[in-house]
């Protein structure tokens, strides 16, 4: 029976991340994956939508070539290609992560594992023909889309994220249901690519965890780019007639469409049998302390399946403070870590624009600390916004305190993905607007427009109207 010291069970961005980390201090590790490494990101998710994203960026500024005096002839997308090349994308980075385990020498199980079984000296794992041993687990099984009870996805016409992503044609006309994140994005890059785009959310506003004037923004820009958004709607009922569908919506309308994006969330995957322990679960997600720990000795859980925030990049955080957790244990010199702060961890949303954000809404810090200053600086005013033909939004910073002390930074606009982590970093230091005045930022950038909203908290921006 093969013994490793830790099994990873799920190669997405946290598992393979705390693998490598494992592996680098010198800890016996290996993974179980059933599929390729690299998880719902990198082969369904992040990487093959950022993909797409660009060629309907770069449709969409083909198409307004002409404001730059460049005269282009009939252009149409070619789907084929286009998938071939969201295929290409996606092998050449999953099959680059696969090199490192090679050239690491890190075992991947390609099996399901079925069942976990406590033992005297760790664990039992079992998969559909073998079983391993290891002293310590960590459970990173990830997320699925979820459906509604009334509306399931066929793979067919009423698709989930990874259907669409697998789509051999583009459709006529696409309605998403969900105005998250996922569909968001989705809407967006299909409408660049020009698909006639809809959109149905139950809830006030688009990406409503995002700052409220952020996502009344974003509204804007869809509705100008010809995506009908239909707010606090939910879809009654989907019915096939002459091969459309038809959804009827709560207030009594209709919507005609070739396809459907279901994109209403994720719900945690686990589904693994534990002999000899119970893991403590809440809503199907696997709890952890600040370090990952579950409730049975041994094993942690990182990534979606804990459901703290279901990022890409906060995965492999946390998959890298397991690994350091199950280091430290092992060598004797554990101490606790100081918790993770999630309000500091970006998040991005890769529409067209592009949205940003780090730490605090306006609501949420008004809520927070109270008394706050807001600093705001339209992208209309930067040189380098002006010259890319892309003068749509603003970036906008949050403070508190007397110091006024960087507590959110929210950007739409152009770059705003890029230009977060400058937001980022201030928070994670703890730095205030003050501070700016020890930095020099290069002239002409978009990342000018993140110095004066700054300059902004204190009324001090040069070249705001």
């Amino acid at each position: 029976m093969t013994e490793f010291s830790t099994a990873v069970i799920g190669g997405g961005p946290g598992g393979y991340v705390a693998a490598i980390r494992l592996h680098q201090a010198g800890i016996g590790t290996a993974v179980f994956e059933h599929s390729r490494l690299g998880g719902v990101c990198l082969n369904w998710g992040c990487i093959p939508t950022k993909a797409l994203v660009k060629i309907g960026d770069l449709y969409s500024e083909i198409r307004k070539a002409d404001e730059f005096g460049i005269v282009v002839g009939n252009s149409r997308p070619d789907f084929k290609a286009i998938m071939k090349r969201k295929d290409q994308v996606v092998e050449d980075l999953v099959s680059g992560v696969e090199f490192l385990f090679r050239k690491r020498k890190i075992p991947v199980v390609n099996e399901r594992v079925l069942k976990i079984s406590k033992t005297s000296e760790g664990y039992q794992i079992f998969t559909g023909s073998e079983e391993y041993r290891s002293k310590n687990i960590i459970i990173a099984t990830g997320s699925a889309p979820k459906e509604l009870p009334d509306i399931k996805t066929d793979g067919r016409k009423i698709m989930s994220s990874r259907d669409l992503l697998a789509s051999a044609e583009l459709p006529g006309s696409l309605v998403v249901i969900g105005g998250g994140v996922i569909g968001c994005e989705f809407a967006s890059l299909f409408a660049n690519l020009g698909v006639k785009t809809e959109i149905v959310e139950f809830l006030p506003s688009l990406i409503n965890q995002e700052d409220a004037e952020v996502s009344r923004r974003l509204q804007l820009a869809f509705r100008k780019r010809g995506i009908e958004v239909h707010l606090k709607k939910s879809v009654k009922g989907i019915r096939e007639e002459s091969g459309k569908l038809v959804l009827s919506l709560s207030d009594g309308k209709y919507l005609e469409t070739d396809k459907v994006l279901l994109s209403v969330g994720r719900n945690p995957v686990f589904g693994i049998e534990c002999e000899g322990f119970t893991l403590a679960m809440d809503r199907g997600f696997v709890l952890t302390d600040d370090d990952f720990r579950t409730s049975e000795p041994g094993i942690y859980a990182v990534g979606d399946v804990t459901g703290k925030q279901m990022l890409a990049h906060t995965a492999s955080k946390q998959g890298e403070v397991a690994a350091a957790t199950i280091v430290a244990l092992e060598r004797g010199n554990y101490q606790k870590s100081e918790p993770l702060c999630y309000e500091n961890i970006p998040r991005c949303t890769f529409t067209d624009p592009e949205i940003a954000s780090v730490g605090f809404t306006e609501a949420e810090a008004m809520e927070r600390y109270g008394k706050i200053d807001i600093g705001r600086f339209p992208f209309t005013a930067n040189g380098k916004a002006l010259s890319l033909g892309m003068t749509f939004g603003f970036v906008k910073t949050i403070s508190a305190g007397e110091n006024k002390r960087l507590v959110g930074m929210h950007i739409i606009g152009p770059g705003a993905t890029e230009l977060i982590a400058q937001g980022s970093i201030m928070l994670g230091m703890k730095l205030a607007a003050e501070d700016l005045e020890k930095f020099v930022y290069a002239h002409p950038t978009l990342s000018e427009a993140v110095r004066e909203a700054l300059e902004d908290l204190n009324g001090a921006s040069i070249h705001k109207i």
